[in-house]
């Protein structure tokens, strides 16, 4: 999985074409939020968090 986008909204290239998922964005802080309401609210979090999620997201870990 790569991210290289910066400062968009973007779901995963792995998600499917339904709009049940989070979209993220890279600026300075990441920022989530759910794909079927682009208008509310946003959890943002820092880099060094979400990278951390990400990589136990990726070992399985809420498998």
């Amino acid at each position: 999985m790569k991210f290289e986008r910066t400062g968009e909204w973007f779901k995963s290239s792995r998600s499917s074409s339904n709009a049940s998922c989070v979209e993220v964005r890279f600026a300075g802080a990441v920022g989530v939020r759910d794909s079927k309401d682009r208008s509310g609210p946003t959890l943002d979090v820092d880099a060094a968090a979400w990278r951390a999620f990400v990589t136990t997201v990726r070992a399985g870990q809420y498998d």
